[in-house]
């Protein structure tokens, strides 16, 4: 008996991996990090048990993310981590399966180009690419084969995608650097200005998820965080409020929000018109900032909701297109490039 292995679904973001497998569901959730020994280039661990390894490593290992800002950064290492994630969830079978992978609206010709080859040579017998902004609305259930525009704002680690979907593509977007890594990087900044104690990013990461605000939020005070005194080197306890974290949180979030702004400036008269009816969709790690939706709610006049499963929407919804494979095109697309030439 022939053994055809099921259509997968892949998110690789730049913090995290989610694949969804056909009839399954989302069949691995994994840290986007890869543990490689340093003299001979041999990948060590991936995933979790590689995420336990930042910042603890000896002289001859080191802990990387292989994908920065949501494109390939290490293709060696991102080809690898891919082939292990996939190894999981398949079982032996003549053929390989297909792979439909998520990929930023901004994405250059070379970008993909990089895509499509890791993951064949991690094992994909074909490859589709789908762009995380049309992803996101298929997972909020937004029908997206009708000429109605819907704004998705992807707020990631290493990026904040902010699109315009319309019949089933993307019509206008922007791509910023400023995402959640930018949040954790900007408290890391501010304790050692304010308190002269140097914390890891993760420190920053969990104070950031645990009081984090953009807008005062009743619930939730100080929190107390360790980290090392840059003057005598010693271990040392801060307090750090929730207030202050808003302060902390005002450049990115004007970064996010230019990028929103410019957004609705490129899109068409019409589909502004959809967008006051249909609203804003939220998803992303970075979406689940307290106040973020209502901010942005405040500074467009457009309604914001942050969907249910705002870090697997993406998958979610890649999962859904898998349905459609034999109706999409394998290989690279140049999104980009089709974009500029309709303008």
């Amino acid at each position: 008996m022939v053994v055809f292995e099921r259509d997968m679904a892949v998110d690789m973001g730049t913090s995290e991996t989610l694949i969804f497998a056909q009839d399954k569901g989302v069949v691995l959730r994994e840290p986007t990090v890869v543990a490689v020994d340093k003299y001979t280039g041999q990948m060590l661990k991936t995933g979790q048990e590689a995420q336990k390894m930042l910042g603890r490593t000896p002289a001859n290992i080191v802990a990387i993310h292989p994908i920065t800002s949501g494109v390939i950064n290490d293709y060696d290492m991102t080809s690898q981590m891919l082939r292990e994630f996939i190894n999981r969830n398949t079982s032996f079978s003549l053929f390989k399966p297909r792979l439909l992978m998520c990929v930023p609206s901004s994405i250059t010709g070379v970008e993909e180009r990089a895509v499509c080859d890791a993951a064949i040579e991690a094992g994909a017998r074909k490859v589709y690419l789908l762009e995380t902004a049309v992803a996101t609305a298929m997972g909020a259930g937004i029908d997206i084969t009708k000429p109605d525009g819907h704004m998705v704002i992807d707020i990631g680690s290493g990026t904040t995608e902010v699109a315009v979907v319309s019949l089933g593509g993307v019509v206008e977007c922007q791509s910023i650097k400023t995402a959640g890594d930018a949040f954790d990087e900007a408290i890391v900044r501010y304790v050692r200005r304010k308190y002269n104690v140097l914390i890891g990013l993760r420190t920053a990461e969990e104070l950031k998820r645990s009081i984090g605000c953009v807008m005062p939020n009743p619930d939730v005070g100080m929190e107390e965080i360790k980290g090392r005194d840059v003057v005598t080197g010693l271990p040392k306890a801060v307090k750090v409020s929730s207030a202050e974290l808003m302060e902390v949180f005002k450049e990115p979030v004007l970064l996010i929000m230019e990028a929103i702004h410019n957004t609705l400036e490129r899109t068409p008269p019409e589909l502004v018109g959809d967008l006051s009816t249909n609203g804003i969709v939220m998803s992303g790690g970075g979406s689940l900032i307290f106040g973020l939706d209502k901010l942005i709610e405040r500074s467009t006049g457009i309604r914001t909701v942050v969907v249910d499963d705002a870090v697997s929407c993406a998958a979610y919804g890649a999962g859904r297109m898998l349905k459609r494979l034999n109706d999409m095109q394998d290989g690279m697309l140049n999104f980009s490039r089709k974009r500029q030439m309709k303008d």
